[in-house]
């Protein structure tokens, strides 16, 4: 039977705390009866309990992390720009060999990465052929549309 301390369900929030890792989601929320349970990635993991009436005001969303590419690359006009909101992934399957690294010579078209959208894996082409002289995000990563991805010089 799943472990209870004042009410609350530990085995329901390690479950929904599983599913986050397992999905890659970044929130869940479950209602039942007159409980709500929302179990959050932002920052650190949130375990929320509240009862469940019309006037139930959802927590604030905690504010954004700091983008980790430097602003230099943001500016700089050899950057090639996530053309989508996705997960980056740098091979084309776990375990292998990544597309392109530091110093690959890319033809135009060359797909240089993968971002993964709505469960569509979509490879990004190199929009003109140069040398990779930047990676600017991790496998695995999430990516705003219009981040920088990769220089080429």
């Amino acid at each position: 039977m799943s472990e209870k301390k004042n009410g609350i369900d530990k085995g329901l929030i390690r479950d929904l705390a599983n599913i986050l890792n397992d999905t890659d989601l970044t929130e869940i929320e479950v209602e039942q009866d007159d409980l709500r349970i929302r179990v959050s990635r932002q920052g650190a993991t949130q375990y929320v309990q509240a009862p469940v009436a019309p006037s139930f005001a959802p927590a604030a969303a905690a504010p954004a992390a700091a983008s980790p590419a430097p602003v230099a690359a943001a500016d700089n006009k050899n950057a090639v720009t996530a053309p989508m909101v996705g997960t980056i992934y740098l091979a084309p399957a776990p375990g292998a060999r990544a597309f392109v690294e530091v110093g690959t010579m890319v033809k135009e078209g060359q797909t240089l990465l993968i971002i993964e959208a709505m469960k569509t894996m979509n490879q990004i082409p190199s929009p003109r052929a140069g040398k990779v002289t930047e990676i600017l995000v991790n496998d695995s990563q999430p990516v705003e549309f219009g981040q920088p991805l990769v220089i080429i010089e």
